[in-house]
């Protein structure tokens, strides 16, 4: 069987993690994000990559609150899919969440039932408490306006669900 690695991501991984990613923007599963945005949340994601050092799947960690972020943008190339890559991405994720001091992990997603098997579950609207909202909603982060289920990214995430997961 194949072997791979989860590692931080770096510089040189962007424009593999956008190709990764543009499949899933045009199949209406992820949001689009510029290639220079990409660039500006290196530090956020984790890849995972094979033995020949090719790209198989990353992942991010954005920093929502003082307790609280969202693992975005996780992908695994299918011929790696049920092999333990997401896994691995999302523990390394849970990882850096905790190491930057992080009590819940939030995640927009269509990959329910894998969510719940990491301990993550359905949330309904409220969250969290008023003051932080107040200061979340004023936040130009799409992710941030999914996390409050804003009106005006209902439509790009029909059918998603929104999970949470305390750590």
């Amino acid at each position: 069987m194949s072997e791979f690695t989860v590692r931080a991501a770096r510089a040189s991984d962007i424009r593999g993690i956008h190709r990764m990613l543009e499949p899933y923007v045009q199949r209406r599963i992820l949001l689009g994000k510029d290639i220079v945005v990409l660039y500006e949340a290196v530090q956020q994601f984790q890849v995972a990559e094979d033995e020949h050092g090719r790209l198989i799947g990353c992942g991010a960690l954005h920093v929502m609150w003082d307790d609280l972020g969202e693992i975005r943008t996780l992908i695994v190339s299918d011929e790696w899919l049920h092999r333990g890559v997401g896994r691995a991405i999302v523990e390394g994720l849970e990882q850096s969440a905790r190491t930057l001091g992080l009590k819940r992990l939030f995640c927009l997603t269509f990959e329910v039932d894998f969510f719940t098997r990491r301990g993550f579950a359905p949330i309904g609207e409220h969250v969290v408490d008023p003051d932080v909202y107040s200061q979340l909603v004023r936040s130009p982060d799409e992710g941030i306006a999914e996390f409050l289920d804003l009106a005006h990214v209902k439509p790009n995430t029909l059918g998603n669900t929104r999970m949470l997961k305390t750590l």
